[in-house]
């Protein structure tokens, strides 16, 4: 009575079909309003780029330009012999956009060097030194003017200091000695408050460059140390592959002696990261400045300051030894999942066998993504390199001509002369005032939309391409002679030529979500400085809701895309037969699919974590048969975390064939039991290991109950 009920909540099983013999072949097109939709907007998406590519100009993100959007230091311009730029007010450019100048809204001109001491407009007027001071004023420059209506038509900037040129441009030379502010080697006093209350400005804005600077300093320590060690990541990276095949083969005859083991060297491997912070903790007992605080120390930017802190190792080690804990006590809780879920990883072995190009399908994906990527990047870098220097008119008077905006070559014609004698054409901001540059900022959400959209597209194609060739195998009676001759290709082909619309439409609905992830996080950061506590509970609340949405939607697109392989219906019907399904099995699903999922993730880090450690011992000149080999390096931490996160990925690729895989079975079992009852006339298309799948759970079912 109970398992009726329970069938008349979440749907009705499906019923005995002796022609049923795995993926439909006679199908028809699914969700066409969809595909239409990605069509348009991908024509769409296209234009954008297009468009982007008209109007940027990436050359402003390498090279300087002036305020009137010419570079300096370039051959064939007239500011050849002008390499560098020099910012009039460098306080408005004391935000991370800085070094791309077209976002700093103050006046820029290209200058042969930069200023190397302090002078100020008001005292280098009527001095010898006006004539090095023109140098920083905008050219042309005509000395008829009085101070103030020089200062405020920015002609020449208030005051120059020393500056260092960093990437071309010249920033200001600014530190504290002894508390007394230091400009270049010289200390600047002032007997003017005027000229006191500009450096007091300038030293805020120099602080907030400062942050920018450093990180700019620690981007390119970072460059020059994989200029060094890019052939050592490469092979460190090769090795993580090479292994991750190794255990995907060993897994194919070895699945249930390799996953103990894989379960004993996870332990072992977090266990010597446990031993290793805890030396590291006791050798810095008693060293100067090691029991400094983390909070008291701050952020710095060299990160191995933070190697020489007690408190540092500590918490690595807790945090290792967290995870230690909880792994074991899991494996205590789940031994007997374990034994089941090791049956189920069998099968998927035999599966991938039989479908061993499977393994090679995660570079299909990886070489779309990366197509994605780098179209998103190149069209917001063209988007971004749009702006243009807007000059408007300003004048003292009534002028009808006020605020309209002029050009500073051209001005003023005999219009803007006869109607405003007094006008002058001055920068006002980069942006640009036509339909284009209006329509930027939602050009720029359009493409991270357009990016999440076939990025998610991607994804999807693949998992249908997966679920269908491991369908093929698990719906053959005789397995392979039942199966086709390519189920790899066939499963892609029946993919992109029947149901494009519900890739389409389940990967809308995530990339929807994304987006919206995204503008949350944009008004966070935004509404970081408000005091309203309401305001912030509410933020974190959505960014909670959407988080939790996020995975959902993935986990029933992920399970809808295998009924779509296997039954060729539309996404919706799809997704409700899937989570029905689900529903009905949920015992199983908590015994089989996310046990397999936790095994899976252990073989991650064991693979991550052997590779880890190899690079760890290697870039820090620990291996004395290599010691002379390894490069010397600014920050040891870049080559090491690269080589993880790219042995992550590496893995994660393999896995996730192997996660497919167990997926597509398990859903598959799940129907073959509801459809057949393993009689003669209706006997199961699973595999005799299955089987005991089947016993072992309802045995668990029984004794929960």
């Amino acid at each position: 009575m109970e398992d009726d009920r329970k069938d008349a909540v979440y749907g009705t099983p499906h019923k005995y079909d002796p022609t049923f013999k795995g993926p439909i072949y006679n199908r028809g097109c699914t969700d066409v309003i969809c595909c239409v939709l990605l069509f348009l907007a991908i024509v769409g998406y296209v234009a954008v780029g297009i468009i982007a590519w008209t109007h940027g100009d990436p050359r402003k993100v390498i090279y300087p330009t002036d305020s009137r959007g010419q570079f300096c230091g370039q051959k064939g311009t007239k500011n050849e012999n002008k390499p560098f730029l020099f910012y009039f007010n460098i306080v408005k450019c004391a935000s991370p956009l800085v070094l791309l100048e077209f976002q700093c809204p103050t006046p820029q001109i290209c200058v042969k060097q930069c200023p190397d001491h302090f002078l100020t407009f008001l005292n280098a007027r009527h001095s010898r030194d006006f004539d090095y001071y023109k140098q920083f004023c905008v050219p042309g420059f005509q000395n008829n003017k009085g101070v103030p209506e020089v200062l405020r038509d920015e002609e020449c900037p208030a005051v120059i200091i020393p500056s260092k040129p960093l990437a071309q441009r010249c920033f200001p030379a600014i530190h504290a000695n002894k508390g007394v502010l230091m400009v270049g080697n010289e200390t600047t006093y002032d007997n003017g408050h005027g000229i006191r209350k500009n450096i007091t400005e300038l030293v805020e804005g120099a602080k907030k460059a400062n942050m920018v600077l450093e990180a700019r300093q620690l981007a390119m320590q970072i460059f020059e140390d994989y200029t060094v060690s890019w052939y050592w990541i490469v092979i460190g990276l090769v090795i993580a592959m090479v292994l991750s095949l190794l255990f995907i083969v060993l897994l194919r005859f070895l699945a249930g002696i390799m996953v103990w083991v894989m379960i004993v060297m996870v332990i072992l491997v977090l266990g010597y990261g446990i031993f290793h912070c805890y030396m590291e903790y006791s050798r810095l007992r008693g060293e100067a400045g090691s029991d400094i605080s983390l909070v008291d120390l701050g952020f710095q930017t060299d990160l191995r300051v933070y190697l020489h802190l007690r408190q540092t190792w500590m918490a690595f080690m807790i945090i290792l030894s967290i995870l230690e804990v909880v792994i074991i006590l899991l494996l205590i809780f789940l031994r007997k999942r374990i034994l089941i879920a090791i049956a189920l990883i069998k099968e998927a072995s035999r599966a991938v066998g039989h479908v061993m190009c499977s393994i090679l399908y995660p570079l299909v994906t990886f070489f779309l993504l990366c197509l994605c990527i780098a179209y998103w990047a190149s069209t917001a870098v063209f988007l971004s390199t749009s702006n243009v220097a807007v000059y408007k008119i300003f004048d003292d008077t009534s002028c009808p001509l006020l605020g309209k905006t002029c050009n500073p070559e051209t001005f003023p014609s005999v219009n803007e002369s006869r109607q405003c004698p007094n006008g002058r054409c001055q920068f006002a901001f980069y942006g640009g005032e036509s339909t284009y540059h209006r329509a930027l900022l939602g050009l720029q959400i359009f493409n991270v939309f357009m990016f999440f959209w076939l990025a998610n597209f991607v994804l999807a194609l693949g998992q249908v391409t997966l679920a269908g060739a491991f369908a093929s195998y698990y719906w053959a009676m005789n397995k392979p002679d039942d199966m086709p001759a390519f189920p790899l290709f066939s499963a892609f082909s029946r993919a992109l030529r029947y149901h494009t619309g519900s890739l389409a439409f389940g990967s809308l609905i995530l990339a929807i979500v994304q987006i919206i992830r995204v503008i949350l996080e944009y008004l966070d950061q935004r509404l970081k400085a408000a005091q309203n506590k309401f305001a912030k509970f509410l933020m974190v609340c959505l960014k909670c809701c959407f988080w939790c949405l996020e995975k959902f939607i993935k986990f029933l697109n992920r399970n809808a895309y295998i009924m779509i392989a296997v039954y060729g219906t539309n996404f919706c019907t799809s997704a409700r037969n899937a989570f029905f399904l689900l529903m009905r099995n949920i015992i199983r699903v908590a015994v089989l699919d996310k046990v397999t999922d936790f095994l899976f993730l252990l073989g991650k880090l064991l693979i991550v974590g052997s590779v880890g450690i190899l690079a760890f011992f290697f870039f820090t000149h620990r291996i004395r048969i290599v010691q002379d080999t390894a490069p010397p390096l600014n920050y040891y931490w870049v080559p090491i975390l690269t080589v993880i996160i790219g042995s992550y990925m590496i893995a994660h690729g393999f896995f996730s064939v192997y996660g497919m895989c167990v997926d597509t079975l398990f859903l598959c079992f799940c129907e073959d039991l509801e459809r057949n009852d393993g009689s003669q006339e209706r006997p199961y298309f699973m595999s005799p290991e299955l089987r005991h799948i089947l016993l072992s759970s309802q045995a668990g079912k029984q004794e929960e109950e």
